[in-house]
């Protein structure tokens, strides 16, 4: 995917100079929490992943992209993976915990400063916090959708997130990062005017708004 009209990036200024990480990560905090052992080998919206691989991601970039705000080494030096075969006992309390500890990352302004690594890839720190942001929210939908929950996102961020994937040029064919099976980005799929804010993102993410488990 190629970004265009400057991928997103100049959503900051003065009065409002960090993103809207809190309540994106108190939501998706909360949707983690409600997911049942039972529900970890179902499907979601991500294409090949289950609920488990889902988890297992949304831990591993919860790390990585506090390193990335932080600038520091990432532990272990992996970048976010899906495999839910061997999640953690306690899983949901640690990534309720890791979760709040990336938005306190990205509360702080330098944390959108200068360059960073988010995994294997170099960028700009501002760059780095609207992925994170877009990865929190997005798939936050995709849990919730996977497991039967509410999602009730912030529509600050959904907003941020939704001017940053609208500044990417939609890719052509396949479906959300069909390297990976999973993923953020795929070809858009319409969506009506009228629409909640978060269907909207999720078709410009090339997600179905009206995906279920049982679909």
């Amino acid at each position: 995917m190629s970004p265009g009209r400057g991928a997103g990036l100049n959503h900051m200024d003065n009065e409002h100079p960090t993103l809207p990480f809190g309540p994106a990560t108190a939501t998706l905090a909360r949707v983690v929490t409600g997911v049942r052992d039972d529900q970890l080998a179902g499907p979601t919206p991500c294409p090949d992943w289950t609920v488990a691989d889902l988890v297992d991601h949304i831990a591993g970039l919860t790390l990585a992209f506090t390193a990335a705000a932080t600038k520091t080494d990432l532990p272990g030096g992996a970048g976010p993976r899906a495999n839910g075969s061997d999640l953690p006992d306690g899983w949901r309390e640690r990534i309720g915990a890791d979760l709040a500890v990336l938005a306190e990352a990205w509360a702080k302004q330098d944390a959108y400063e200068g360059t960073t690594m988010a995994g294997p890839v170099e960028m700009p720190g501002d760059a780095a916090g609207l992925v994170a942001l877009d990865e929190v929210v997005v798939h936050g939908w995709d849990l919730a959708r996977a497991t039967g929950q509410p999602y009730d996102a912030d529509l600050a961020a959904v907003e941020a997130v939704t001017r940053f994937v609208a500044s990417f040029e939609p890719p052509d064919g396949g479906t959300p990062d069909a390297d990976t099976g999973g993923g953020l980005f795929g070809p858009p799929v319409a969506v009506p005017a009228h629409a909640h804010p978060v269907d909207r993102l999720a078709g410009l993410t090339g997600r179905d708004p009206g995906w279920r488990a049982t679909s």
